[in-house]
């Protein structure tokens, strides 16, 4: 039904295989488009520090607790040489959307798809208890 952007797909640069076989998969059933936004990847360690300043030292809201240097975002390669976390925005009615209700359905189908067809438990950030993540997943 859906499918990756070359934008989207592009931002999975450097981010390991299987998550790229996972989102892949998993969007062609979702129940909503769904694509990965800018930084949504594979990220430098200059990167990770200018969103951890968001809500800090930027203009915006928080969206991280991860400094880049002295803690590490599973986003930034790990000894493998990739990243092992992605985050996503679901497109509804033509428009990106962090709502909610479309990343939770959105989640718990990307988490079935990992299961089933790749045998991989995907963290999913909306269900962590201290700071709720819900565009984020990881290895």
């Amino acid at each position: 039904m859906y499918k990756l952007s070359n934008r989207s797909l592009s931002r999975l640069d450097g981010v390991h295989p299987v998550l790229i076989a996972i989102f892949t998969e998993a969007i062609k059933t979702s129940p909503y488009d769904y694509g990965i936004p800018q930084f949504g990847g594979c990220r430098t360690a200059e990167d990770q520090n200018m969103l951890y300043q968001r809500g800090r030292d930027l203009p915006g809201s928080i969206v991280t607790n991860v400094d880049g240097y002295k803690k590490k975002s599973n986003h930034q390669p790990k000894e493998d040489g990739l990243g092992h976390a992605v985050d996503i925005y679901a497109y509804v009615n033509g428009k990106a959307s962090w709502n909610r209700e479309h990343l939770t359905a959105i989640a718990r189908h990307i988490q079935k798809v990992a299961k089933e067809k790749f045998n991989v438990d995907l963290t999913w950030g909306g269900d962590w208890s201290r700071f709720k993540d819900m565009p984020h997943f990881q290895l």
